[in-house]
């Protein structure tokens, strides 16, 4: 998918404000109030400086003018606060909006997707950039509207109390308007490649962090080292290009603004000097109001330029984000998909093909039959396509050709959500939420009793560890476990299946991180677990599965072997040198 320009990226984020409308009018209200507010109080000076020059010296006139100018300014106050309390509803508002939309989308997108993109990158896009994008967003709000409210106002105003001056000034413009298109064009890129290596950078330290131990076991500490710096270097060139071409506005248009308030102070100071045949009077109040004004004028374009910089890097994320947003969802259910209630356990592979990737074929023509309640072992060399099978069983992936059918129906036509619903997952590598022990236990079934979970504890041989920790049950662990070893934290996931018990189950490796004493008493578990339901077990160790009613010897993607195990080994093929080969002295 192609990344969004920044045309269409734009469009994107109006999209989204939408259903804002109200709050951004509300805005556009109170910077309309703000910014006359700012205008009156020039005028009222003019007046009061006027009314002083002329020789009057009413004191309560003049404390008349200070308390109009007060309450202006407090009017003023007022509705710029009240601006920026809604700048930051709209604000905050619509970022959360594109975090949930993202955080969901997530979810559904396909694993095909997820396991090709690195996972801190995603936590980057819904993280990061969601923050830099509410932080332009915010800036744009707060003084984009007000800017060009003023800009406009206050130079209508120059031209009311003198054209000739306002046209000076009005002359000028167009330089401060180039240096920001200049910038705009200049810094989107920038700030989207910026944003693109802290994605890199953010995935880095993900998979660093996160796999620490096998780092410091390989003294990779070095490697690991250099290879960030390499992507810092880059980042630190990014952020200095970008902040290099984004603080060029600051101190060009400062200099315009000088320009402008030297032209209007020189060209106002000799129309008073030297008087002409102009059909309105000008005199010190009004030059003082006029002064005033060109300063107004010019202020925000210093800000809007900032606003500028700020806002490419906000669309530079934004686009980001939108494009996670945009990527393909799984396929979703057929129309009529129907719910699959307690399953019976038959399945079946009809001429299944499938790959992951079109110039590499993994497993065709592939064809079983699965009774209810029988126990399949599924065996074989690496990359020989074991997983694979269980991901076509969970519908994690859709097959290319053929079909999976459970209970003679294919899985194409049922909710996804009811198919995993009847299957009991337990893999090699374990997956622990935050939360309690309790908590994760009851996943599988959240409306379990206090009486059920210690049950299947007890049937999982999780009971006696977990009462062991401080708060037994209730002892709260992180998602990689906390303190819990390998062993302990798999016997936790085996707790769940013996909680929910459904009438399929998956075993990947279940007992691949427990002790030889501890798995034997979990086998005679798993035979009570398993009795009745249909089980597909994937093991490397073959002295688990010699009960089984049928085992599956794969490779290449292709069944090679199928029978019970003392067939296998009269046969003397390949299962028969798999099994010796780990027993061999």
């Amino acid at each position: 998918m192609r990344p969004l320009n920044q045309k269409q990226t734009i469009k994107r984020i109006l999209r989204q404000l939408k259903g804002y409308t109200f709050y951004i009018i509300l805005s556009v209200l109170m910077a309309v109030i703000t910014v006359a507010g700012s205008l009156l109080v020039p005028i009222f000076f003019g007046d009061a400086i006027n009314y002083m020059v002329e020789g009057a010296t009413d004191w309560k006139h003049i404390f008349y003018y200070f308390a109009v100018i007060g309450v202006s300014i407090a009017f003023t106050c007022v509705s710029q606060w009240l601006l920026n309390i809604i700048n930051n509803k709209i604000t905050y508002s619509v970022t959360q909006d594109i975090r949930r939309e993202a955080f969901e989308h997530i979810q559904k997108l396909p694993l095909k997707y997820l396991d090709a993109h690195p996972y801190g990158d995603l936590v980057s896009r819904n993280v990061a950039d969601v923050d830099q994008f509410a932080d332009g967003l915010l800036m744009g709000f707060t003084q984009f509207f007000t800017g060009i409210l003023t800009i406009v106002s206050t130079l209508v105003m120059m031209f009311v109390l003198n054209w000739i001056i306002a046209l000076a000034v009005f002359v000028l413009t167009p330089l401060s308007l180039f240096i920001a298109k200049f910038v705009s064009t200049k810094t989107y890129k920038l700030f989207r490649k910026n944003s693109q290596i802290r994605g890199e950078q953010t995935a880095f330290i993900d998979e660093m962090v996160g796999n620490l131990k096998v780092v410091q076991a390989f003294s990779h500490e070095d490697e690991n080292s250099e290879k960030f710096d390499e992507i810092n270097e880059r980042l630190t060139k990014a952020s200095q290009d970008a902040t290099f071409f984004s603080s060029l506005p600051n101190p060009t248009t400062r200099f315009v603004n000088a320009l402008v308030y030297a032209a209007v102070a020189l060209a106002g100071a000799l129309t008073i000097i030297f008087p002409t045949s102009l059909p309105f009077t000008f005199n010190v109040g009004k030059l003082s109001t006029l002064l005033s004004y060109a300063n107004q004028y010019t202020k925000p374009f210093n800000e809007i330029t900032g606003v500028i910089t700020e806002l490419q890097n906000a669309i530079a994320c934004a686009g980001r984000i939108y494009e996670l947003i945009d990527q393909p969802l799984q396929v979703p259910d057929a129309p009529n998909a129907e719910v699959l209630e307690k399953a019976e356990g038959s399945v079946d592979f009809r001429d299944v093909c499938f790959s992951y990737s079109e110039d590499r074929k993994l497993i065709e023509n592939f064809n079983i039959s699965v009774k209810a309640g029988q126990h399949i072992a599924i065996v074989g060399p690496t990359g020989c396509g074991k997983t694979t099978l269980i991901n076509l069983l969970m519908r994690f992936y859709d097959v290319d050709e053929g079909a999976v059918c459970v209970d003679g129906k294919d899985i194409r036509d049922v909710t996804r959500h009811s198919l995993r619903k009847n299957y009991g997952m337990v893999l090699q590598d374990t997956w622990l939420k935050n939360g309690t022990i309790k908590q994760n236990i009851m996943l599988g079934k959240p409306d379990a009793t206090d009486e059920e979970v210690i049950e299947a504890a007890k049937n999982a041989h999780a009971h006696k560890f977990i009462m062991q920790l401080e708060n037994g049950y209730d002892t709260y662990i992180t998602e990689d476990g906390g303190n819990l070893s390998q062993g302990q934290k798999q016997l936790l996931c085996i707790t769940r299946i013996m909680l929910s018990l459904p009438p399929m189950l998956i075993l990947d490796e279940a007992t691949s991180s427990i002790d030889t004493r501890t798995e034997m008493q979990i086998q005679q578990a798993f035979a009570v677990m398993m009795k009745g339901r249909t089980c597909f077990i994937v093991a490397h160790r073959l002295s688990t599965v010699k009960n089984a009613d049928l085992i599956i010897v794969m490779k290449d993607g292709k069944i090679i072997e199928q029978g019970r195990h003392e067939e296998l080994l009269e046969l003397g093929g390949f299962y028969n040198k798999l099994y010796n080969s780990q027993f061999a002295v």
